[in-house]
């Protein structure tokens, strides 16, 4: 060799592009059949420092051959089969999330029950030392209504009972027992009774007229109404329940105020608040001694109870 060409005689000698300039091609440089810009292959794979010069290499394998689109090739081997493969344990997820992950819902639960379990107890202990700070100053509770007032209200059989009182009919002073002497007469107007009928002549000693009523429910105090004319003096009679005289006189003023003797603008009425027994009383009106009896008689009529109208 010369010195100034001593060949390719060394593997690090090589150039692996010396076929692109003239004189690698006229030292017989050849482009490179196997891998990119190398004459012989390069296409496999040895460790580092594995490469021993002037010997013989393993001949290269040729890489799996790629089935059809689409479908896996022949030599295809799972990556866990492979040694130092993946792990082939699936991890399960937990029930209460969702990928394995935490189960959140789980925990917004119990915080909330925690909350909860809080806000009682402190309302508790509130409410205990309220209760303990009253001690024996509590009071006791409000009065009613009816307490305040301090009269009841009345009951439904009271207020029936004041429906349920005694009231007579209204008697025409002709359906009484007249003595003699004592007649009927319609001449004066304003009667009330039927057909305008009245009493007169009661204005004669012994003169009367008599009620036998029937029906009293209870004994006890009772108002006798009687509805009369005048147009003269105040006058009085006497009034006999039972046989025996009630009060001193039956006041029967000219309490309609009539002037002249004008009997039609002198109706009126009055009253009397005797005992009655229960069932049958007798009730009569007469014109005794020292009596004043120019009176016309109308009406009659019994309410129980000591009344005004």
């Amino acid at each position: 060799m010369t010195p100034g060409n001593n060949g390719a005689s060394t593997p690090e000698d090589d150039d692996p592009f010396g076929y692109l300039y003239a004189d690698g091609q006229a030292n017989g440089a050849q482009p490179p059949s196997g891998g990119y810009g190398y004459p012989n292959s390069v296409n496999r794979v040895r460790p580092v420092g594995s490469r021993q010069y002037g010997q013989q290499g393993p001949a290269p394998q040729a890489p799996p051959q790629q089935g059809a689109f689409g479908q896996p090739s022949a030599h295809y081997a799972a990556p866990e089969t492979l040694p130092g493969g993946a792990p082939t344990a699936r991890t399960q997820p937990s029930r209460g999330g969702r990928g394995g992950g935490p189960n959140t819902k789980g925990l917004l639960i119990g915080a909330i029950a925690v909350v909860a379990a809080v806000v009682i107890g402190i309302g508790v202990a509130m409410l205990s030392g309220d209760d303990d700070d009253k001690g024996g100053d509590e009071a006791g509770p409000s009065p009613t209504a009816t307490q305040q007032t301090g009269e009841p209200s009345p009951s439904s059989s009271e207020e029936d009972k004041e429906e349920e009182q005694f009231k007579s009919p209204t008697i025409d002073a002709k359906a009484l027992r007249l003595s003699p002497g004592v007649t009927t007469a319609s001449d004066v107007e304003g009667a009330q009774s039927d057909g305008g009928i009245y009493v007169t002549n009661l204005n004669q000693p012994g003169a009367s007229v008599t009620w036998t009523v029937d029906g009293i429910p209870k004994g006890g105090p009772y108002t006798v109404f009687f509805r009369y004319s005048t147009a003269d003096e105040p006058q009085s009679m006497t009034l006999t329940v039972n046989g025996k005289p009630f009060g001193s006189k039956l006041n029967m003023d000219n309490f309609a105020e009539a002037k002249g003797g004008d009997f039609s603008k002198g109706w009126t009425k009055t009253y009397a608040w005797p005992t009655l027994n229960e069932g049958t009383n007798t009730i009569s009106l007469s014109c005794g001694d020292g009596d004043k009896c120019n009176v016309l008689l109308d009406q009659v009529w019994i309410k129980e109870g000591q009344v005004k109208e």
